[in-house]
């Protein structure tokens, strides 16, 4: 149950000889009410098991009972905390007042303890008079005034709240200082600062060895190194066998095969560790035909407490998406199920503090309940705001970014079309062919468009290496690491492993036999200690040969240290690249240095510029004056 009130109804096919009916709940008595000659109560559950009795007292005193309806109650009777921020009294006030108790019992707020993370840029303190003091667990008013920190960042804080019953619950939120000024971040749609240095590294559990969840733990110092600061896992709830993930029957457990809530936890401190962050892969959209609630539905019908758990047509049949038979489209307008989807994000982070989710399917939820998506971010970001929320869904609706997520996939507007599918096919149009793929067709993005980019996923196939060949690779690797977005190494990328994801069984090679994992490493370096290839700002600019080349400037502000990255994905050329008026430092830079290969170039102070290439090469120039 996800919800702490449950109607119930009474049928009776002989209530004549009873002289008076009533529901038995948890031992108390409860009276039914009358309605059009149907017999029902509004039942108040409480936390775990509930037993529901309907009684006949017959004419002698007699009762008769019903057989027992159980009903497992999966909320938890607890507080909500609730934190204000405010930017007022010289300071940034903090206000817990508003802070909700439990829905199930009423029990009355009795302690606030107030906290600051230890990462936090600078302490934290308390105004208190004439005197300050650091914000702690000591504090335990519900409104205090912090006075504002002069390191710039970002800066949590968190609020625990108990009720008179001893129940307890945490709530996060966040100011940013800029300019030595505090600010408050509107949380629904701004990321939090972590993303922008963001390099993702996808991982198929099962590919890393024997006990999934304890290889990738073991390969955890290996990814560090590479330079990975997140791991997106595929799916690890519970499945049927055989299954990719996708497939849930349990929201709140591990799959077996996989290993233990024990073996995830360390993944996850360990990970914490090393400054890595974690992901889940959390399936909202759908679960399993083989869930304990769609088989309660397909045994009892109408009659199942989960019968409206699923989307239906006009003829009671459970919809699904394409072929996905097997998967049954949950129904958004059942706010049992709302509050079931939230309380399954929810608990990863409570429990295990997991670092943000990528959302499968999140546009077939968006097609049923486009309103779900923000509501579900305050939830989660009011526990921990500095999660990833990434959309399986395109970059290219605006819709995503303003209505919950971080960040969405690099697809067209086809779904699930990858931008760059069919790209490198033709040599001869690869570079018109890649603006076209880059600029949505000229169209842009909007602005706080986030896109999530990669060579190779889950759903992409053959890999990369496979389809293109090393050289390609090499260039198309340089190319996802220098665009704005957030970049995707997916498991094996770094040294040119192949496989097919949903086909291949046994744990890859990790032998790196094309001299891939330095090249990816030396990027992803780049990448995080460039301000301007971590930046959202970037220009096509126009490079001849056309067909073979691409190019683009990254930077922070064009007279801020922009880079030039020139991709050749052909024979050996000189490249002769437009330098648009703003990023003129460069046609007067006679030696840049190219970053990736360490060299000094030389070319002639014109315009267009003239870049020296090797056959499938990429450089990522630095104007040096």
């Amino acid at each position: 149950m996800w919800a702490w009130r449950e109607p119930v109804s009474v049928e009776c096919a002989a209530c004549q000889g009873c002289s008076e009916i009533y529901l038995r709940v948890n031992g108390n008595r409860i009276r039914l009410e009358s309605h059009d000659g149907e017999l029902s109560a509004l039942v108040r559950l409480r936390e775990g098991m509930n037993r529901v009795v309907a009684v006949c007292r017959g004419a002698g005193g007699e009762d008769h009972e019903s057989r027992e309806l159980r009903y497992r109650e999966r909320l938890e009777d607890r507080p909500k905390s609730l934190i204000h921020m405010s930017l007022q009294e010289g300071g940034v006030v903090l206000d817990g007042a508003h802070s909700r108790p439990s829905e199930a019992s009423g029990a009355r707020i009795v302690g606030y303890e107030w906290s600051a993370r230890t990462s936090n840029p600078a302490p934290l303190t308390v105004r208190s008079g004439a005197a300050e003091r650091e914000l702690g667990p000591a504090v335990t008013a519900p409104r205090v005034v912090v006075a504002p920190p002069r390191s710039d960042g970002e800066y949590y804080v968190s609020l625990r709240v108990t009720d008179q019953n001893g129940r307890q619950d945490s709530g996060s939120s966040y100011f940013v200082v800029q300019g030595g000024n505090p600010r408050l971040p509107d949380q629904d749609t701004e990321n939090p600062a972590w993303v922008d240095t963001a390099v993702v590294y996808g991982v198929i559990p099962f590919l890393f060895g024997e006990q999934p969840l304890r290889a990738v733990t073991a390969k955890l110092d290996y990814l560090g190194d590479l330079g990975v600061n997140a791991l997106w896992l595929s799916p690890i709830n519970t499945c049927p066998p055989g299954d990719f993930g996708y497939a849930v029957t349990d929201y709140f457990d591990i799959r077996p095969d996989y290993g233990t809530k024990a073996d995830f936890r360390e993944l996850v401190r360990r990970a914490h560790s090393l400054g890595i962050r974690v992901l889940m892969d959390l399936v909202p959209n759908h679960t399993s035909d083989q869930h304990p609630y769609f088989k309660d539905a397909q045994a009892h019908g109408k009659a199942s407490h989960y019968y409206d758990f699923y989307d239906r047509d006009r003829d009671g049949r459970p919809t699904h998406y394409f072929d996905w038979t097997n998967l049954p489209n949950l129904n958004y307008d059942n706010p049992e199920v709302r509050r079931f989807i939230t309380e399954a994000f929810s608990f990863w982070v409570r429990e295990f503090d997991v670092d943000g989710f990528r959302v499968d399917a999140a546009w077939g939820v968006k097609e049923r309940r486009p309103d779900f998506w923000p509501v579900w971010r305050r939830e989660l970001k009011r526990i921990k705001p500095d999660l990833l929320l990434l959309a399986e869904a395109s970059a290219r609706d605006p819709y995503y970014f303003a209505h919950g997520f971080d960040a969405a996939y690099d697809w067209t507007d086809n779904l699930g079309e990858w931008a760059w599918h069919g790209v490198f096919d033709h040599e001869a149009t690869l570079g018109y062919a890649l603006n076209v793929a880059l600029t949505n067709g000229g169209a842009g993005y909007d602005r706080d468009a986030l896109i999530f980019r990669f060579l190779n996923n889950n759903d992409t196939g053959s890999r990369f290496v496979s389809v293109y060949g090393v050289g390609m690779t090499r260039v198309a690797a340089a190319m996802l690491l220098t665009l704005p977005g957030i970049p995707c190494v997916y498991t094996g990328d770094e040294v040119g492993a192949e496989y097919l994801p949903y086909e291949t069984t046994s744990a890859i090679e990790w032998n790196d036999r094309h001299g891939l994992r330095e090249y990816y490493r030396k990027l992803i370096r780049l990448r995080r200690s460039t301000p301007s290839l971590h930046s959202r700002s970037w220009q096509p600019l126009h490079s001849e040969p056309g067909g073979q080349t691409y190019a683009y400037v990254r930077y922070v502000a064009p007279s801020r240290q922009p880079v030039l990255v020139v991709l050749n994905y052909g024979p050996s050329a000189d490249v002769r690249v437009r330098i648009p008026e703003e990023f003129a430092v460069f046609a007067g830079s006679r030696a840049p240095l190219d970053m990736l290969a360490d060299e000094r170039l030389t070319v002639r102070r014109d315009n267009p510029v003239t870049v020296p290439m090797r056959a499938w090469t990429a450089r990522i120039l630095a104007p040096v004056t």
